[in-house]
């Protein structure tokens, strides 16, 4: 994996606003970091932002855990374990240029979803099938979070904010290990990975203290707007 100091620095101001953007509603730091780093260094996904799953939801958990849907976070993950393992597959199969178009096409779903999907009843049967979707999505493209914010988009901030945590804090020993299994861990993703962990908890702890101003309505549109221009350059990189 080459990594230039260029690459670097955009990976960490990435990280960074992303970080901090979890840290204030939720979801939306691998929106932004991923389709950077499937732009810059397409090598280091997925194993390099999955391992910046710990980080943020432990930040994440220190504050709200109290608010968990704790019944909810089980069935994500009995979801999350067959999806990891198909998605761990994906990843140890398919070229680079095919997972910079997965990370594309991913991402446009969810911002399409976002938009114009119906609110979705959360119950036992949608939280495990939910988990395995982001259990796929994430551990092929490191793409986990939005599929559970579009389930508990309409509860309060604070159990939102603890459930995807600790759906993340779990989620991602599950995918490291299918990762592993699969022979699709490499030391360069792992290494920047923990290159861009204190920046994760940096963003995190911006997020949280800025919430009154970063959970406007305008930041959720800017995510999507940003995650489905990155997304559209992706794909046509990836392409040419």
């Amino acid at each position: 994996m080459e990594l230039t100091l260029v690459a670097l620095v955009a990976a960490m101001v990435a990280t960074l606003a992303g970080a901090a953007i979890q840290g204030s509603i939720g979801f939306g730091m691998n929106l932004v970091t991923v389709p950077v780093l499937a732009l810059l260094v397409p090598e280091a996904l997925p194993v390099a932002v999955i391992l910046l799953g710990l980080p943020i939801s432990v930040t994440m958990l220190r504050h709200e855990r109290a608010a968990v849907d704790r019944a909810g976070v089980m069935w994500i993950i009995c979801g999350r374990l067959p999806g990891s393992a198909v998605g761990a597959w994906v990843a140890a199969t398919v070229a680079v240029e095919t997972l910079q178009q997965l990370v594309g096409v991913v991402i446009l779903c969810f911002v399409i979803a976002s938009i114009a999907m119906p609110p979705v009843p959360v119950r036992r049967g949608t939280q495990v099938l939910t988990g395995a979707v982001s259990g796929v999505t994430g551990t092929a493209a490191g793409i986990g979070g939005p599929p559970l914010a579009l389930l508990y988009q309409h509860h309060t901030g604070p159990t939102m904010r603890s459930t995807l945590a600790a759906s993340f804090f779990v989620g991602t020993f599950v995918s490291m290990v299918a990762l592993g299994i699969a022979g699709a861990v490499g030391a360069g993703p792992v290494l920047l990975g923990l290159v861009l962990a204190p920046v994760v908890v940096l963003g995190s702890h911006f997020g949280r203290r800025s919430h009154a101003f970063l959970a406007r309505g305008w930041l959720r549109s800017a995510v999507l707007v940003f995650s489905a221009v990155s997304a559209a350059v992706v794909i046509a990189d990836s392409l040419t």
